[in-house]
């Protein structure tokens, strides 16, 4: 049996040798017996082996309980000020803590250890001068254990045991065991911290190399805004990650969210006074909120914080002296805030995506740029080239009308030549509009708009319809006359598909003479007796009647229906 202790205490010197000095000195402070040191060190190494600070902490607490035969035990990391922002209870099942309510935040005796972080040993809680008492369906409690965690000299939260077994109280030996033992939960949390940091920068690197990788190879700015907020996410470990940009005014614009209750913020618009993330673009720097769903910062805005999140934190994205956004991550409640080491890589990596947004912004500039030369040197060639030709053509053809004496080739000469005079009305209005430096007009003019619509339209009726447009159509046209004309055309190839049992149709759009004239024909079955078509149509005769023109419907050349809609150009 002797020689069973003897190899035992020496296995415990043995281990000894491998802790810090000062922690060795502490251990060999406690005056217990060869079993109770060998409870302590195990105790001791088991919580400086984890590198995981939420599994270090967990195993800190769950040995000072079973160090010092207590019934309950909590460790309560610090925050700002006086308050925790993380609280981990042992001894109190699921059930208690549901029905116990919120995780204190640091007030009564709890705060009294954040006040003065000396270790406090009191054997009947409820007599103590700061002591608020216990909430509803909260086991009882009585005497009580706490000693501060230090790392480097800074406080980083408490130990907290209540409730010593048997009845006893706790005495000055189980003040020494939990004392020592938070040295060395501080020798551990401050490995863990430092383990975490090198990951996480070893993450921000990679996330960093891979946002690069996308912005060189021209990919789309939604996907690379998208990555950088899925990487934040993971790397930090948030549960919603939101990015919002200015949007008209004074409001902000949520344009990603992932995450939980993504849903209730995707898409809202938000005041920048009074919001989160609007706090973040006026302050320039990283803010962090513990409770974010009750943060006072936030006083405007629709619902979106449902209380199921809690600590946050919104970065502004910054390029330059141009802020272009906010990135904004979130954790649901009870989760630990967020800190000053995680924010600081945040910051800078929240710039990548005001990189994204700006050289974007560029390259969209330098290629409108490139389309506007081009259709320059298209209106350029179109003039000096095709229009003289096609004029040198019509004058060969006036000149040899004269020589011609058969009349039916006579007309067919001069019919050519007012087919030429046509084309090159119909190539200077194009010039026109190439030359439209406004992009939303050059863009989407109406000649542009009429084009797709017919196109569009040949899915439906199984053949592709003739188009003719005539005069300045793109810059001739007010914009709601052209809204109105593009819905006109759209309702008629409807009609043409639905009911006409057409194989041809004919669209003519033509700008003269103050007007704008749309004219759609078909060969169909012609107009029903019954007047089938007459709702349909008659909303389209209002449309004009509100512009101050006409609509009429008769039979085209060929037996079908002939759709005339004239409007005159000025808006009275």
């Amino acid at each position: 049996m002797g020689d069973k202790v003897s190899d035992h205490c020496g296995e415990v010197h043995r281990r000894l040798g491998t802790l810090p000095g000062d922690l060795q000195d502490r251990l060999d402070a406690v005056k217990r017996g060869p079993a109770e040191a060998a409870l302590l060190l195990g105790a001791v190494m088991s919580v400086g082996r984890g590198l995981d600070l939420p599994q270090v902490l967990r195993r800190i607490v769950e040995s000072a309980v079973v160090l010092v035969d207590a019934e309950y035990g909590a460790l309560g990391v610090v925050g700002e000020g006086t308050r925790l922002t993380q609280f981990l209870p042992v001894g109190v099942t699921g059930e208690q803590r549901e029905a116990i309510g919120p995780l204190p935040e640091g007030h009564g005796i709890l705060g009294e250890l954040i006040r003065h972080p000396e270790p406090l040993r009191l054997v009947e809680l409820s007599e103590h001068p700061s002591s608020y008492g216990f909430p509803a369906n909260h086991p009882p409690m009585h005497s009580f254990l706490g000693v501060p965690i230090r790392v480097r000299d800074k406080v980083f939260g408490n130990l907290y045991l209540t409730e010593k077994r048997g009845g006893r109280v706790f005495d000055a030996e189980d003040e020494t065991v939990l004392s020592t033992l938070a040295v060395a939960a501080g020798v551990a949390i401050e490995n863990a911290r430092l383990y975490a940091e090198t990951r996480d920068r070893q993450r921000w690197q990679e996330a960093n190399s891979e946002i690069v990788a996308a912005l060189l190879s021209g990919a789309d700015v939604a996907h690379v805004l998208q990555m950088i907020v899925d990487h934040s996410s993971r790397i930090l470990a948030a549960d919603l990650g939101v990015l919002a940009l200015p949007a008209e005014g004074k409001s902000l614009r949520v344009a990603l969210a992932s995450g939980v209750d993504a849903e209730t913020h995707r898409g809202l618009v938000l005041p920048r006074a009074g919001s989160f993330a609007g706090a973040a673009l006026d302050a320039g720097e990283p803010i962090t909120s513990l409770d974010v769903a009750h943060d006072p910062r936030i006083t405007g805005g629709p619902p979106r914080w449902t209380g199921l999140l809690g600590p946050a934190v919104a970065v502004p994205m910054v390029t330059g002296e141009r802020t272009r956004g906010v990135l904004l991550l979130a954790r649901v409640r009870e989760r630990p805030a967020f800190t000053d080491s995680e924010t600081a890589p945040l910051l800078a990596f929240a710039g990548q995506a005001a990189l994204a947004m700006e050289l974007t912004e560029r390259r969209e500039s330098a290629e409108q740029i490139a389309l506007l030369e081009d259709r320059d040197r298209i209106a350029r060639d179109l003039h000096d080239l095709a229009i003289q030709r096609l004029f040198a053509t019509g004058m060969t053809l006036q000149s040899v009308v004269r020589l011609v004496e058969q009349p039916q080739a006579r007309e067919r000469l001069l019919r050519a030549v007012d087919d030429l005079d046509e084309t090159i009305k119909i190539i200077r209005s194009t010039i026109f509009g190439l030359r439209a430096r406004d992009s939303g007009r050059a863009g989407q003019g109406l000649r542009a708009r009429t084009a797709t619509t017919v196109e569009q339209a040949a899915r439906t009726l199984g053949f592709q319809p003739s188009l003719r447009m005539g005069g300045l159509i793109d810059t001739d046209v007010p914009a709601e006359i052209a809204d109105q004309v593009i819905a006109v055309l759209g309702e008629a190839l409807s009609n043409v598909a639905r009911h006409a049992r057409a194989t041809t149709a004919d669209i003519s759009l033509v700008v003269g003479e103050g007007a704008v004239n749309l004219v759609v024909s078909d060969n169909g079955v012609g107009m029903p007796k019954h007047g089938g078509l007459r709702s349909g149509l008659d909303n389209l005769a209002r449309r004009a009647e509100r512009l101050g023109g006409e609509m009429n419907v008769g039979t085209s050349a060929r037996g079908g229906t002939r759709l005339s809609w004239r409007v005159p150009l000025r808006l009275s």
